[in-house]
């Protein structure tokens, strides 16, 4: 864990810093965040392993996701119908609002002839 300072916040190096607000301002890029912050992926994903720095991170993430949220709702009450259809799609779910894809399976004369044959074996026994 990162140590703290006086008023019980993380103390995080000077590139973590600067890791984190680029993060933020690329919306959560890994890549574009790395690259501005002028770190490696894999000095990324080694500091994820400190539980203050992987709660920053999805701190980041989290501001990231309600800023996304927040113009979805914009859109919605702008009356697009396609933010209003991906809305009801994944928030309302549980009324009624999904895709479904419905199969309808016929067996052909050869499928049904091999499960009779099935049938027949097992009446043998």
């Amino acid at each position: 864990m990162a140590e703290q300072n006086k008023e019980g916040s993380p103390n995080f190096s000077r590139k973590q810093k600067q890791f984190l607000k680029a993060l933020s301002g690329v919306a959560g890029n890994v890549t574009a965040a790395c690259k501005s912050a002028n770190v490696s992926r894999q000095t990324y994903y080694n500091w994820l392993k400190d539980d203050d720095f992987a709660t920053a991170v999805d701190e980041v993430n989290e501001a990231n996701l309600d800023y996304a949220e927040s113009k979805l709702q914009a859109l919605i009450r702008q009356e697009n119908p396609t933010a209003i259809i991906f809305y009801l799609k994944t928030k309302g779910k549980k009324r009624g609002y999904v895709e479904r894809i419905e199969n309808e399976v016929d067996l052909t004369a050869f499928e049904k002839l091999l499960m009779d044959d099935e049938d027949d074996d097992e009446d043998d026994e």
